[in-house]
């Protein structure tokens, strides 16, 4: 399995230090989250946000020439979130216009039995 810049991945982290996480990734490939990239608010203990073991979502942003590979927690959350109301807005886009056609409809029904009457 190649990994690409901008993929979503489920690892496990493997190892923590004071200034990231190292993710076992499913090729079986470390990457490092940075501890800037673990939450949206500022990460003073990393330990208060992730454990060893611990499943995480993550957001591949860099793969050098050299194979180190720069992962991103708060990221993968962000496109998840932005992929989900995405769908969201499109489903409610839907069913707006389905209701306007319903009631489009009745109009031009409820219309045509008031005219057809007169126009005979």
């Amino acid at each position: 399995m190649s990994i690409k810049r901008g993929q979503i991945l489920e690892g496990i982290v493997k190892g923590i230090t004071h200034f990231g996480a190292f993710v076992e990734l499913p090729s079986g490939k470390v990457g490092l989250v940075h501890i800037s990239e673990v939450a949206e608010e500022y990460v003073e203990d990393i330990n208060k946000y992730l454990k060893e073991n611990q499943t995480v979502k993550v957001k591949v942003i860099n793969v050098k020439e050299d194979g180190k590979i720069s992962l991103s927690i708060k990221r993968a959350k962000e496109t998840i979130r932005n992929e989900s109301e995405r769908k969201r807005a499109k489903d409610d886009f839907e069913a707006k216009l389905s209701k306007f056609l319903k009631d489009s409809n009745q109009k031009i029904v409820e219309y045509n039995k008031r005219f057809d009457g007169k126009r005979r």
